[in-house]
């Protein structure tokens, strides 16, 4: 999964994009909201965490542009600013979260993933394909029960097939979700990780629509 985080304290940003990069997330950053703005209608996030304090462009208005544009990527809105009225003006800006500094990643990480399940209008963090279980939750996956061990980008990309379940979805979109701004990676990566995750988990599972992407349809 891709994130975009637009925040303007460089310790912050840093931590933040750590934690989520080695929680297998593609994290692209900006400091400062015009930058955030661009890169937020670029391209296709799976969601963005928005700062309120930024220079340029405050948060209020990036998410108020982005939503104009009818993009509907979720928002996680971060601030210090922690009154009712800051909180209710964020979520009928139009963000769908709200989480008030200082926090700990992990409640971010937990938030990021439940923002990320409803926008895919998956309400339950287990999704079963016959004898193959996804768990949004830890990350982690099992055939008849028993634990496989897969990369982060391995299961970024099960996971993203599989909410995507009954879908066709082109390498372009995989590429675009799976791998941040700053990626030179070789086109045929996606290949290899389709290839490792069909040896561990199934060949069953990923189904190839030749010169088109990949579907599970199971």
């Amino acid at each position: 999964m891709r994130v975009l985080v637009v925040e303007d304290e460089p310790d912050v940003i840093r931590a933040v994009a750590m934690y989520l990069r080695e929680e297998g997330y593609s994290v692209d950053t900006a400091d400062n909201g015009e930058d955030g703005l661009f890169k937020g209608v670029s391209w296709d996030y799976d969601a963005i965490l928005l700062d309120v304090m930024l220079p340029r462009r405050d948060g209020w208005s990036v998410l108020s542009e982005l939503r104009r544009q009818n993009k509907t990527t979720p928002v996680l809105m971060l601030t210090a600013r922690d009154t009712v009225k800051d909180r209710v003006r964020g979520l009928d800006t139009g963000a769908d979260d709200y989480l008030i500094k200082p926090f700990e990643l992990s409640e971010l990480a937990a938030r990021l993933r439940a923002l990320i399940r409803r926008s895919a209008g998956k309400s339950q963090p287990v999704i079963e394909i016959g004898n193959v279980t996804i768990d949004m939750t830890s990350r982690t996956v099992s055939v008849d029960g028993a634990a496989v061990a897969l990369t982060a980008k391995e299961y970024c990309l099960l996971e993203f097939l599989a909410i995507h379940r009954g879908e066709l979805v082109t390498r372009t979109k995989i590429y675009d979700h799976l791998f941040d701004e700053y990626d030179a990676s070789l086109s045929n990566l996606v290949d290899v990780y389709v290839s490792n995750i069909r040896r561990k988990v199934g060949r069953e599972l990923i189904t190839t629509r030749r010169g088109m992407g990949y579907i599970i349809d199971s």
